[in-house]
C-alpha cells in the first residue's frame, strides 16, 4: 500500500510531522513502513513551458526544433518525442536543472542546433513507466491548457509530496485504504478522522426510470448498489486527481475510470462503471454463469465460465466477473455519455475462487478477498456520484438501485483488564485502556469489571479477546513492555542433546566448507517425491498460490539441486551447499510427519590451490568422507553398501546405513540427470538426521597415550570386481581381534596383469597392545587367523 501524505492530510491532520518521523510512529505501532519516497527528490528548476514553434531538425528526421516559451524567455530546445507539437504546454529542464539519478541539464548542441534545455516525460521526473497515462507512454506529458506558462512544476502540479510504502500484514484489510490509514494514523497521534464530501444536485428523474436490478445468488452477493449517470464528458483527469493515483500506484485513464479507481483507494470499496447504452437493456442481473459460457474481459482476454463464477449480466449475457475484472462489451470509451456505477459486497469465498480459476489478481478482488467494510459500500457509491458530477459534468439521476441483505453489525468482544495484563505481563491504567479503545473508535463501556467493545465492521481483524490485548500493546508501546527473565525453581535452560547435535552437525559442515542454503518447504506436485528416502502419499495445499508451490516436499535435494544449478548459470562453478530441513510424509494414519533430513549437493573443485598446481574435483569419495567425518563427530558408526536410486549413477552411488537399516544416500547425479539440470559431474546426498541424531552416546573414555609401539603388515588381495572392500574389511576387523586397532585401504588395482574380472585390493593392518611390546609370534599368530579368514572369504593372497 502506497500513502500519500498530501492525500492522507484530506482526512487526518498529522501535525506537521516530518515524514521520516510519522513513519517511525506508523511503524511502532505495528504498520511496518518499509519506505519514505519523496517523489520530488533530485528535481530543480522545472517549470511550464509552452511550444510556440515545432520544426522538423533539418539533419535529424527524429528530432524536432521548438520555440518554447518558459516565461522569461523564448528559448530553444531540441526535442525527440514523437508527440511534440506546436501549442503544448510541456514540462521543461532548463540549463541547470536536475533529475533523479542525479542528470544535470546543461546547454547543448545537438546536430548542429543549440539546445537549451529538455522537454521532460513524465519518466524522466522519476515516474514509474506502467503509471504513466497510455497517450503518454511514448513520449513528452502534455500539461493542461490553464497551466500557468514559467510556473514551478514541482509545486504546482503535486510532486512536492512524500509517499509511504506500507507492507500490510494479511489481517489489515483495513489500512488497504486511505481512509483505514488515517484511523491508524488518527489513533496513534490522538487525532480526528473527517469523511470526504458526497454531496452533489440530483436530478429529477430516478435511477429506476432507466435501469432494474436483479440479485439471483443473494448468498454470494448480499448488497449490491447502482447508481446511474447520466450527460458524462469522459476525458482526461485533472492533474490533482492523476498525481494522487501515480503516487497510489494506479495508472490514469480517464475521469470516469479515474474516479472508480481513487474511490476504491480512498474507502477500500471496489467499484466499476458500465457503459449504459451498452448494456443494451437497460438490466442488471447477478447470477452464477452456465458452464462453458463466455466472457471477454477489458484485458481482451475470452474466458470460459464455469457454474461457480458470479457474474454481473444484462440478463442476456455476462459484462463483468464480480469483484475480479469488467467486460470489454461494457466499457467506457470516448463516446461513453450515461454510465451505471457499480457498489457491492461480494463473498471473499466466490472472488477467491474466481481470481484463481483465470489467474486473475487486480486491486478489486484483492481487497474483497480480504474483505471489505459492509459500512462503506453505500457512501461509496455516493462519492463516486459526487466526483462524477463535479469532474464529468454528469447528472446524477436521483436514488438508487438496490439490494441488500446483509448483517452490518459490529461484533462484540468482551474482555476483562486482567486478561490483557496478564497476557502481557505488565500493568496497563484501566484508563489508558479506555483512552487507546476510544481513540481507535471502538465503542467500549465497562460492565461488571469487563470491557464490552463494539468493533467497528472497517476492522474485520477484531474478533477474540487476544486480538483486543495486541491492538492496546501496540498503541500503548511495545517499547513500554517491560524486559523480564522468566522465574525458574534454580533449573538453567540449555539445548537438548538432539539441538545440540544439530549445532555440531551445522558447525562441522561449514568446517568442511559448505555453505548452509534454506530452500522452500512447498515445491510442484512433480518433484515433491523425487530423490525422497521414503516415499508416501504427497499433501497438498487446498489454495496454493502457484502450481510450483503447491506440495509440500518429501526431500531436500530437489530444491538444493536448483539452487545449484542457479549457481552455475551464473558462473560459480565450483558450489558447495548443504541444507538441514524438514520432509513431510503421511502415516499409516493419515496424519502428517515432520521429519528432519540433510541435504548436500556438491559440483566443481573440491580444492583449487593453483599456486601449488593442485586441483582436485568433488567426486564419491570426497561426500564419503564428510559422512564419515560427520559420523565421528556425532559419535555414530556408520556403513556403507553399494545401492541403487532413483535420478544416481548406478555404479557410483551407495547407501548410508546404520544399525543395519538405510537412513540416507549418497552419490553422483545420474548423467541425464545432469543433463536435465545443466550441470556437470555433481555429487548428492540425501540423509535422514532424525534418526542419526536419536542414537543415543556413551560416555566418553580417554585413553593414555600409547607407551609402546605398533606394528603394521600390508597384504595384497586378489578379488573379484563385485566384491566391495569394505565387506573383505570387515571380515579383517572380526578375524584380527583386540589386536588389531586399524585397517586401512592404501591401493585398488585393476589393469592387464589381472585376471579378467579380478581386482587387487591392499590394505594396512595395525597391531597394538596398550599394555606391553607386541612379539613377532604373537602378531603373526593372529595375521594368520586374519588370512585364513581371507581365504574362506574368497579372497586370495597376491603374490
Amino acid at each position: 500500500m502506497l500513502v500519500s501524505i498530501n492525500w492522507l492530510k484530506d482526512y487526518v491532520n498529522v501535525q506537521d510531522q516530518a515524514p521520516a518521523e510519522l513513519a517511525e510512529r506508523i511503524t511502532r505501532a505495528g504498520i511496518e513502513v518499509d519506505a519514505v519516497i519523496d517523489r520530488a527528490e533530485g528535481l530543480s528548476n522545472i517549470v511550464v513551458g509552452y511550444v510556440e514553434s515545432c520544426e522538423k531538425h533539418p539533419e535529424a528526421d527524429k528530432l524536432s526544433i521548438c520555440q518554447v516559451n518558459v516565461g522569461e524567455t523564448v528559448d530553444q530546445i531540441i526535442c525527440g518525442a514523437p508527440n511534440i507539437a506546436a501549442g503544448q504546454k510541456v514540462i521543461v529542464a532548463r540549463p541547470g536543472a536536475t533529475l533523479p539519478g542525479g542528470m544535470k541539464i546543461k546547454k547543448a548542441k545537438l546536430r548542429g542546433e543549440v539546445s537549451n534545455g529538455m522537454i521532460c516525460s513524465l519518466q524522466e521526473l522519476g515516474i514509474e513507466g506502467k503509471l504513466v497515462p497510455k497517450a503518454y507512454a511514448e513520449g513528452i506529458y502534455v500539461l493542461p491548457e490553464d497551466a500557468e506558462v514559467g510556473s514551478d512544476v514541482i509545486e504546482n502540479f503535486y510532486l512536492n509530496d512524500t509517499v509511504l510504502e506500507f507492507d500490510l500484514t494479511p489481517n489489515r484489510a483495513d489500512a488497504m485504504s486511505m481512509l483505514g490509514v488515517a484511523y491508524e494514523v488518527g489513533a496513534i497521534l490522538e487525532e480526528e478522522v473527517t469523511y470526504p464530501k458526497t454531496d452533489y444536485t440530483e436530478a429529477n428523474d430516478e435511477a429506476g426510470s432507466m435501469l432494474t436490478l436483479q440479485v439471483d445468488a443473494k448468498e454470494a452477493n448480499p448488497l449490491y448498489v447502482a447508481k446511474v449517470v447520466r450527460n458524462v464528458e469522459v476525458k482526461e483527469s485533472p492533474m490533482w486527481l492523476q498525481q494522487r493515483l501515480m503516487a497510489a500506484g494506479v495508472r490514469p485513464h480517464n475521469n470516469v475510470v479515474d474516479v472508480t479507481n481513487y474511490v476504491l483507494m480512498e474507502y477500500g470499496q471496489p467499484l466499476h462503471a458500465f457503459d449504459y447504452d451498452k448494456l443494451g437493456t437497460g438490466n442488471i442481473i447477478v447470477r452464477h454463469a452456465t458452464d462453458g459460457e463466455k466472457i471477454t474481459t477489458l484485458d481482451n482476454t475470452e474466458r470460459t465460465l464455469s457454474a461457480h463464477h458470479l457474474v454481473i449480466t444484462n440478463g442476456e449475457e455476462p459484462v463483468a466477473l464480480a469483484g475480479v475484472m469488467g467486460g470489454a462489451n461494457s466499457e467506457v470509451d470516448a463516446s461513453t455519455k450515461t454510465i451505471v456505477i457499480e457498489s457491492a459486497y461480494f463473498a471473499a469465498g466466490s472472488v477467491r475462487q474466481t481470481s484463481k480459476d483465470h489467474h486473475l489478481r487486480s486491486d478489486a478482488s484483492s481487497r474483497y478477498e480480504k474483505g471489505v467494510d459492509p459500512n462503506r459500500v453505500i457512501p461509496a457509491a455516493e462519492r463516486a456520484a459526487a466526483l462524477l458530477a463535479e469532474l464529468a459534468g454528469g447528472e446524477v439521476l436521483a436514488g438508487s438501485l438496490i439490494v441488500d441483505e446483509l448483517n452490518r453489525d459490529e461484533k462484540i468482544v468482551k474482555v476483562s483488564p486482567d486478561f490483557i495484563n496478564s497476557r502481557l505481563g505488565m500493568k496497563i491504567p484501566f484508563e489508558d485502556m479506555l483512552d487507546i479503545l476510544k481513540r481507535l473508535k471502538f465503542n467500549t463501556e465497562a460492565v461488571n469489571g469487563q470491557l464490552v467493545i463494539s468493533v467497528p465492521t472497517r476492522r474485520q481483524d477484531i474478533t477474540i479477546p487476544e486480538d483486543v490485548v495486541e491492538e492496546i500493546a501496540r498503541l500503548y508501546g511495545y517499547d513500554e513492555i517491560p524486559a523480564t527473565l522468566p522465574e525458574t525453581e534454580g533449573k538453567l535452560g540449555g539445548l537438548t542433546p538432539y539441538q545440540q547435535k544439530r549445532r555440531i552437525t551445522r558447525a562441522f559442515l561449514e568446517g568442511a566448507g559448505l555453505l548452509q542454503a534454506t530452500t522452500y518447504s512447498l515445491t510442484s506436485e512433480s518433484s515433491a517425491t523425487r530423490f525422497a528416502l521414503a516415499e508416501t502419499d504427497t499433501t497438498r495445499l487446498l489454495m496454493p498460490m502457484s502450481e510450483e508451490r503447491s506440495t509440500l516436499r518429501q526431500s531436500l535435494l530437489p530444491h538444493l539441486l536448483e539452487a545449484v544449478t542457479y549457481n552455475t548459470a551464473r558462473r560459480i562453478d565450483s558450489v558447495a551447499l548443504y541444507e538441514v530441513g524438514s520432509v513431510f510424509l503421511k502415516g499409516e494414519d493419515e496424519l502428517l510427519n515432520e521429519e528432519e533430513h540433510l541435504a548436500i549437493a556438491m559440483t566443481g573443485l573440491w580444492t583449487d590451490h593453483s599456486w601449488q598446481g593442485e586441483k582436485k574435483e568433488v567426486d564419491f569419495f570426497v561426500m564419503k568422507g564428510i559422512i564419515e567425518g560427520l559420523g565421528d563427530k556425532l559419535g555414530v558408526e556408520l556403513s556403507f553398501e553399494r545401492g541403487e536410486f532413483d535420478g544416481m549413477h548406478p555404479g557410483r552411488t551407495a547407501q548410508i546405513m546404520l544399525d543395519g537399516r538405510r537412513i540416507g544416500v549418497f552419490g553422483q547425479l545420474h548423467p541425464d540427470e545432469q543433463k536435465e539440470r545443466d550441470l556437470k559431474t555433481t555429487i548428492a546426498l540425501e540423509l535422514n538426521i532424525a534418526e542419526l541424531f536419536s542414537v543415543e552416546n556413551e560416555a566418553l573414555v580417554y585413553t593414555p597415550v600409547p607407551r609402546y609401539p605398533s606394528i603394521t603388515r600390508d597384504i595384497a588381495l586378489v578379488l573379484s570386481n563385485i566384491v566391495e572392500a569394505g565387506t573383505i574389511e570387515a571380515v579383517i576387523r572380526n578375524a584380527g581381534g583386540k589386536l588389531l586397532k586399524d585397517v586401512q585401504v592404501f591401493d585398488v588395482y585393476e589393469g592387464s596383469n589381472m585376471e579378467e574380472g579380478k581386482k587387487s585390493v591392499a590394505f594396512t593392518l595395525n597391531y597394538f597392545d596398550p599394555e606391553k611390546t607386541l612379539t613377532d609370534e604373537e602378531v603373526t599368530a593372529v595375521h594368520e587367523g586374519v588370512l585364513a579368514a581371507l581365504r574362506e572369504a574368497g579372497a586370495e593372497l597376491r603374490s
